[in-house]
């Protein structure tokens, strides 16, 4: 069975416009995925420009030249703002628009009408710098680690490239005068490529999302929402990994002194900016290598590796005294402190009862007057 150009045309407009539909029903389940919702329209807008090209010569040329090929590079712009929406960025529509709205322009100018070598390498350059830039605007995100990433920056890549090559082919071997173009084995390799295309953008870039959500989602289960640091069972995973290939450790125990009484006096909003104040001034003064993770209420853990029990004790005393320091000048009667608890990693100790250790640790320092700090099995507060 032969199958012309025209109908591998209208059979990538169909596919494209189901995979636009595709999209368009995952974005109505996902609305915070606004890429979706743009890569949907792409799609569609392309089925269309798609269709306009499948009727060459039974449609006006004004059509299925002018007003196809502007559709067709605006849904090559509209996937390049998709992209960029999807890591974050302006998704910039005029930009996106741009491409079709300077060939629409270039169309009243009759030397590039005129000239179908002209026209194939506008709009190759065109689609070339759309799909090359999205490669590249996912390449740039790559510290967000997502398993489908490459494979959508390579098939944008790829797809670049394929249109790169179109324009110096087109210099070397301009298209017979005369001829209808659709009879131009380019526009068969060009229908199967955009085919492929569209058939592997529905799976990366969804895919894409996918990921994103789970990541978000594991994210969430292992933070505390007030703080942002690690919740309890996070840090406890976080810390049982790390004594597992590092005994020279000491884990701190914070408990904020007089917490409720916050609370009571100031209202809660001032009691979770105390919580949120504790967080931030720890994570200044800790080494980029501590893990801290909040426990539940007013109390946290820090987890430091490669210590020593002087360090520990030095790191806790600093952290104690600026804690205490703290003062706010439109809440002169708010007074803060933190008791904490310490116990070095030894004999290959586990991560439970380590916080044994450091819980009795902090017992003491509680029972001893609170603000201070006690250091595990020593029975003193330092």
């Amino acid at each position: 069975m032969h199958l012309d150009p025209a109908t591998l045309l209208i059979v990538s407009s169909v596919t494209t416009l189901l995979v636009g539909t595709l999209f368009l029903l995952s974005w109505r389940q996902a609305p915070s995925s606004r890429a979706l919702a743009i890569w949907g329209a792409a799609h569609i807008v392309g089925a269309f420009g798609s269709t306009g090209l499948a009727l060459r010569g039974q449609i006006p040329d004004l059509l299925s030249i002018g007003v196809a090929n502007a559709v067709v590079l605006a849904a090559y712009g509209l996937i390049w703002s998709g992209v960029r929406s999807f890591e974050g960025r302006p998704a910039r529509a005029g930009l996106a628009l741009a491409g079709a709205l300077i060939w629409c322009a270039l169309c009243f100018v009759p030397a590039f009408y005129d000239s179908i070598e002209a026209r194939i390498i506008y709009a190759s350059a065109a689609a070339t710098l759309y799909c090359g830039d999205a490669a590249a605007e996912f390449w740039r995100g790559r510290r967000e680690r997502l398993a489908s990433r490459g494979a959508a920056a390579t098939m944008l890549g790829l797809h670049a490239f394929f249109y790169l090559v179109r324009i110096p082919s087109t210099l070397l071997a301009p298209p017979q005068p005369g001829l209808n173009p659709l009879t131009s084995p380019w526009v068969a390799i060009l229908c199967f490529v955009t085919l492929m295309f569209s058939i592997a953008s529905a799976f990366t870039f969804m895919a894409l999302v996918k990921e994103r959500a789970e990541r978000e989602q594991r994210a969430a289960a292992s933070t505390d929402p007030l703080t942002g640091i690690p919740n309890r069972r996070a840090f406890a995973s976080a810390a049982e990994a790390a004594l597992a290939t590092n005994q020279d450790a000491a884990l701190l125990l914070f408990d904020l002194d007089r917490f409720k009484a916050v609370n009571d006096v100031h209202g809660h909003a001032v009691g979770d900016a105390v919580l949120m104040g504790f967080c931030a001034m720890a994570g200044s003064l800790l080494p980029r290598e501590a893990m801290l993770g909040r426990l539940g209420g007013e109390e946290f853990a820090c987890l430091l590796p490669d210590v020593s029990p002087a360090e520990a004790l030095a790191r806790a005393e600093d952290l104690r005294r600026t804690f205490s320091g703290l003062s706010v000048p439109e809440l002169p009667t708010l007074r803060v402190s933190v008791s904490i608890g310490i116990a070095q990693a030894r004999d290959g100790a586990d991560f439970e009862t380590l916080m044994r250790r450091a819980d009795a640790a902090l017992y003491v320092a509680k029972h001893g007057g609170r603000d201070r700090v006690a250091v595990a099995e020593l029975g003193h507060a330092a």
